[in-house]
């Protein structure tokens, strides 16, 4: 096979370092994965060791290249891609300082508001696209200062997970753009660090790598690199992107009017936009995309396809999930006035509410499993479509077609469901590997295989299926969202109510 040119798609995600063998021409050859595990040293932490995303990788490269035969000589280029936001310190001689805080800890509310504080957030939002949340980079960094000064003090470099491992590849300091976009220390609309807020912060400017668009070259295989990956010195390695922006170059949402949507453990929607647009309470997240000179909008739900796993778990007793998909289709749309709230682990979008909690509202004694399985399905749907009316309203122009994908899409009875919600045609792609295949496709453009990330996407990733919208169902649930729409409102004074109890 030495004779074909190649691609190395890399992924560190929060469960696993994953390494995606491609051809030039789109074809997957091989993949691995390398299972991590988070740490929670306590409640609201989570934590990880940037040593183990190494070995992960090393792993995961090593049995690619076994496995597909591929001569390392024949790979063009590497593309990085994985988890956003998280918090990685280096001191001067690039040793990490301590583990890595993740993007889903939540210890850093007090820094949120004193990051509010100091800049001020209508101020924020215009200059970063965001609020201050938890999950994002700069709270952590406070954190760090306030409560391991010893830390801080020693810290010289800021990096973001996949870009650790770019560092370890290369011993370059590099950043993509997409993912600096999700510190909170980004400026939107000139795509680099804002120097207003670094300085209101107070965070050392010194810290922050350069940045780089997805498909630039960023560094080369280092010797040391290469003896412990079985990779050839001197392969050049892309920006890659964040998951989200890579997992929608994957699937092709690359240019405005595209939307991705993903029904994975949480949920997804993302649209590109020809500019910097910002929805003016921070209700959406507005980040610069893996594409050069294109940005996007995210709406996040927490609990998407994790709320149909809680619910097979906890209440279905661990059915077959085709047997609960054959029972839901012989019950029609609106589950007889059943409504399901998926706030299981709290919500993102449109409600930035940690305290937010799941409910069945409606419930009777005719409602059977059958009903409530249903039920579950069309609330991930609604709570899918709240974020797709923000992006509608956004001004980013029309919607002409959203692809979706993710574990939960492969069932043909919830992707009818979205669509009839939606009232949007939904279209499924080949490829099924996620993120690691947009950093790939990333790696091709960069080594110049394709003149621009779109005419890459145009020529690899392709449509596989359409599901088409039910007029008379999407009238239907129509109003069966506004009666959800009303729920949050009117149940969240007793959520709060509910976890101030739990704390105390």
């Amino acid at each position: 096979m030495a004779d074909r040119t190649f691609l190395l798609g890399i992924d560190v995600s929060t469960t696993g370092a994953k390494a995606l063998l491609i051809a030039a021409t789109g074809e997957v050859v091989a993949s691995a994965s390398t299972p991590l595990t988070v740490s929670t040293p306590h409640p609201l932490w989570s934590e990880q060791a940037p040593a183990d995303w190494w070995d992960g990788i090393v792993t995961s490269i090593r049995r690619v290249l076994a496995e597909s035969g591929v001569e390392t000589g024949a790979i063009a280029a590497i593309g990085l891609t994985g988890q956003m936001h998280g918090l990685v310190l280096l001191d001067e001689n690039g040793e990490v300082l301590r583990p890595a805080i993740l993007w889903n800890d939540q210890r850093t509310g007090a820094q949120c508001d004193e990051i509010r504080e100091r800049v001020g957030r209508e101020r924020l939002i215009r200059i970063t696209g965001n609020d201050a949340l938890t999950g994002f980079t700069a709270p952590k960094v406070l954190w760090v200062r306030e409560h391991e000064p010893d830390v801080y003090a020693r810290a010289r470099h800021l990096l973001l997970p996949k870009d650790y491992i770019r560092f370890r590849l290369t011993g370059e300091y590099a950043l993509d753009r997409a993912g600096g976009s999700g510190t909170l220390l980004f400026d939107l609309g000139r795509r680099d660090w804002s120097e207003e807020v670094v300085e209101a912060l107070e965070i050392p400017r010194e810290w922050l790598p350069p940045t780089h668009e997805g498909p630039q070259v960023t560094g080369r295989v280092s010797a040391e690199a290469a003896e412990a990956t079985g990779l050839l010195a001197g392969t050049p390695v892309v920006g890659g992107g964040g998951d989200q922006a890579a997992g929608a170059v994957g699937v092709g949402a690359v240019v405005p009017g595209i939307i991705s949507l993903v029904l994975g453990t949480s949920g997804v929607v993302f649209a590109t936009t020809a500019g910097p647009l910002v929805e003016p309470e921070g209700r959406l997240h507005a980040f610069c995309h893996a594409v050069p000179g294109r940005w996007h909008f995210m709406g996040v739900m927490l609990s998407a396809a994790g709320s149909l796993r809680w619910y097979r778990d906890a209440v279905a007793g661990g059915a077959d999930y085709r047997a609960l998909d054959e029972e839901a289709a012989a019950v029609e749309p609106g589950s007889e006035g059943l409504l399901f709230l998926p706030y299981l682990t709290g919500e993102r979008t449109p409600h930035p509410d940690p305290l937010a909690r799941g409910a069945f509202v409606g419930l009777t004694v005719r409602h059977e499993r059958a009903h409530l399985t249903r039920a579950v399905l069309e609330g991930v749907a609604f709570g899918l479509k709240d974020s797709f009316e923000l992006i509608q309203g956004s001004g980013m122009g029309p919607v002409r077609e959203v692809r979706v994908s993710g574990g939960g899409a492969q069932s043909p009875l919830w992707r009818q469901i979205i669509a009839d919600v939606l009232g949007t045609e939904l279209r499924t792609v080949a490829t099924t590997e996620g993120a690691a295949y947009g950093a790939a496709i990333l790696a091709a453009v960069g080594a110049g295989f394709y003149e621009s990330v779109p005419a890459a996407c145009e020529r690899i990733v392709a449509v596989t299926g359409r599901t088409v919208p039910l007029r008379q169902n999407y009238e239907l649930y129509k109003g069966f969202y506004e009666i959800y729409r009303e729920l949050y409102p009117a149940l969240a004074p007793a959520f709060r109510r509910l976890g101030e109890m739990e704390v105390g």
